[in-house]
């Protein structure tokens, strides 16, 4: 398949994935904030266990929340579970077009394990299922009673997965699959134990019985588990466009950081809308602005001062860029995964080398972010030459 063929796949699943997911994150939030805004009422139906009057549009609604399915149910009963299942099978096929199918660029990286590109999906595939049957277990077990430990325990499952995944793959590699083990496990909640769940209690209700109220609470605990996840999630579907992501060497530190960000502005933001006294949750936001700044700390640039007294010539920057770059970012690549050069970058003189200094900085000397998976075998006195030259320009 061509390298054009494949651009026009990954935009298009891209698109939809895009589409699908802000449909989903949409109705998380806006549930998790229906069900926080309920009221108890002086006159309610029977069975209701709480009310909300909303405006929007110009309309007034009036929703009514039962823990159990009513009496009776109106055949038109709107289920939200596809906007979950095309969100991931969308995101798994930008794994397989962006990861899997340039397994040797995106995902391998020989100087963190010599993997075939088998040999990586395999791992990756496995990987996932693995995270699913753990995460599963914890919440079956009687650990799942337990929100804070089981947050905490799921938190550093997380981190040592992050931690896994630096030793096999690449920068890239290992934050795209951090995210698509959180975004599987979100997604088989909805497939696997809400959506089931909530068939269950139907059948139930229809054959005259009575619901088990477990399976509801089941189902809201893996759906507050969806809205916690959703921020960190998103940041790092997105990660490999921000080479201070991907290339920092202690990932887990990185993955740990957006978790304690994302969940406390999540936690501040769903205390609100309970309308909660801020003096119970006001800690949430300072604790996301101190993970913010130790993640900015963390990724900074690293010290140019050892770049400082090396003579590079042009003629030998040239050659290295020659050697790494150019097979992608020419007029023409020779590069297989690539019809144009990527985000337009083309490094074959002087002048075009002095253009794109700060990107050629950040990408291959300050980071190892590039040449995609080192592919080439960019030696680091390779980088500290390039990085000096850039410098003296």
């Amino acid at each position: 398949m061509s390298a054009f063929a494949v651009d026009w796949l990954n935009l298009i699943f891209r698109w939809a994935h895009l589409v699908v997911g802000i449909g989903w994150i949409g109705t998380s939030f806006y549930f998790i904030a229906l069900d926080l805004s309920l009221r108890k009422r002086a006159e309610m139906n029977e069975g209701v266990h709480g009310t909300a009057w909303e405006v929007h549009g110009g309309g007034f609604y009036h929703v009514e929340k039962y823990l159990v399915a009513p009496k009776a149910l109106p055949p038109d009963l709107i289920w939200y579970r596809w906007e979950a299942y095309l969100t991931w099978v969308t995101g798994f096929a930008l794994l397989v077009l962006q990861y899997y199918w340039n397994a040797d660029a995106f995902m391998i990286d020989r100087a963190v394990m010599p993997l075939l590109p088998s040999q990586a999906v395999v791992i990756s595939l496995a990987s996932l299922a693995a995270g699913w049957f753990l995460y599963d277990r914890l919440c079956k077990s009687p650990i799942g009673r337990n929100t804070p430990l089981l947050a905490a325990i799921l938190f550093v499952t997380i981190v040592l997965a992050a931690l896994g995944y630096s030793h096999v793959y690449s920068g890239r590699g290992t934050l795209i699959h951090v995210g698509a083990l959180i975004g599987t496990l979100m997604a088989v909640n909805v497939f696997g134990v809400i959506v089931p769940n909530q068939k269950k209690i139907t059948a139930s209700l229809l054959a005259g019985l009575p619901p088990d109220p477990a399976l509801g609470a089941t189902g809201k605990q893996r759906s507050v588990h969806n809205n916690y996840l959703t921020l960190p999630v998103l940041i790092l579907m997105v990660s490999n466009h921000y080479p201070m992501l991907t290339g920092h060497p202690q990932p887990w530190l990185v993955v740990a950081l957006i978790l304690v960000i994302g969940a406390s502005v999540r936690h501040f933001l769903n205390r609100h809308d309970a309308h909660d006294p801020i003096a119970r949750y006001w800690w949430s936001l300072p604790v996301a602005a101190a993970a913010l700044i130790a993640a900015i700390v963390v990724t900074a640039p690293r010290s140019d001062a050892s770049l400082t007294g090396i003579k590079v010539g042009d003629g030998e920057v040239l050659s290295i860029v020659a050697k790494h770059c150019v097979m992608c970012h020419s007029a023409k690549p020779s590069h297989e995964g690539f019809d144009a050069p990527p985000k337009g970058v083309i490094l074959g003189s002087v002048e075009e080398l002095r253009r794109h200094a700060d990107q050629v900085m950040a990408q291959a000397v300050r980071s190892t972010t590039m040449p995609l998976g080192n592919e080439t075998g960019m030696t680091p006195e390779e980088r500290q030459k390039l990085g000096a030259w850039l410098l003296s320009q």
